[in-house]
């Protein structure tokens, strides 16, 4: 197999880490005024993620790293065409992190609901804008025969891409309340519960439209076979979520996250990014690539510290694996 090939499968595994992890932060930053209904449970719901958040991250970085030293044409085209909606992702991501870390600074109420706001907004401006820019790439944009940009911002918000970014929103959402009742215990795990069985119809609904439209309009055969899979990984998770099984539940949705991301990638490959122009040129996983000695080195640093970096994570989560209750945490003054 072309090393070319390795490393846009090597990509595609970090998207989906980064999906099925990332993704339930997101979704607890989207709960946390629906679930959070006073102090200690915002902070309850907080510390839920509050070890592994910026772990989680890391799965970002990586992937953009090694898009830029494995696809470098496709990273320039990719930042330059798209550079407003990552921008706003990376200023959302700025925040939200801040907001983790600085809103237990200051014993003020005021203080921590503007924190809690950066939160909210942190979550939900990438779970919006990651649905639409994975979306238009795999839809196509309009490239040139340079493989430069030549649309606009509103080019980016079609309608298709619209719903990709509904899809992975309520995808979060659901991600978040399930992994809330499978962290905590007494009253925020029954209320999580209770909102994940609310949140299954949209989700199943806006996914299910999602990736028919994608198949519809690419008609690959593999890419087909992992929509299937992840539709039914969805529809799994509504009857464990019905009975309260939190552990299957989020087996389910992190696998929906995990294969739908898959299908997109499949659905894509050889391109990275097609183009929509009748005289334009698409990126391959061959134009678009560094050289054979680049890849070359690259898979011999990944051999070597890929299975340090998934070691220390699955440590991690180990360790901090027991349920919290509201009682863990002690009271603050209002």
């Amino acid at each position: 197999m072309a090393l070319t090939t390795v490393w846009f499968a090597l990509i595609a595994v970090l998207w989906c880490g980064y999906f099925l992890l990332e993704g339930f932060d997101f979704g607890v930053g989207l709960l946390l005024p629906v679930l959070g209904r006073d102090e200690r449970e915002r902070r309850l719901l907080i510390n839920t993620i509050g070890p592994v958040w910026d772990g989680n991250e890391v799965w970002l970085l990586v992937a953009g790293g090694a898009t830029f030293a494995a696809f470098p044409e496709w990273y320039a085209t990719l930042f330059s065409g798209f550079y407003l909606p990552l921008l706003l992702i990376l200023v959302a991501l700025i925040l939200r992190g801040l907001a983790f870390e600085y809103r237990g600074k200051i014993d003020s109420p005021q203080w921590r609901r503007r924190w809690d706001a950066a939160i909210i907004g942190g979550s939900l401006v990438p779970s919006i804008l990651w649905g639409v820019a994975f979306a238009n790439i795999v839809r196509g944009v309009p490239l040139n025969a340079q493989h430069e940009y030549t649309g606009t911002l509103l080019t980016l918000l079609n309608p298709y891409a619209l719903l990709g970014g509904l899809t992975t929103l309520s995808l979060f959402a659901l991600h978040g309340a399930v992994f809330l009742a499978l962290k905590t215990d007494g009253e925020i795990r029954h209320r999580a519960g209770a909102l994940a069985w609310r949140l299954t119809a949209p989700a199943v609904a806006l996914a299910a439209a999602f990736l028919l439209w994608t198949q519809l309009t690419h008609h690959d055969a593999w890419g087909w076979a992992l929509s299937a899979a992840a539709a039914a990984a969805l529809l799994a998770a509504v009857p464990a979520v019905r009975a309260r099984r939190e552990g299957w539940a989020f087996v389910a949705t992190g696998a929906t996250l995990v294969l739908a991301v898959a299908a997109l990638f499949v659905t894509l490959f050889p391109d990275v990014m097609p183009t929509t122009l009748a005289g334009g040129a698409s990126l391959t996983v061959t134009n678009a690539s560094s050289s054979p000695y680049t890849l070359k080195v690259m898979t011999w640093v990944a051999a070597c510290f890929t299975p340090v970096v998934l070691g220390y994570q699955s440590w991690s989560y180990w360790v901090f694996r027991r349920r919290l209750r509201v009682e863990h945490i002690p009271a603050a003054h209002q």
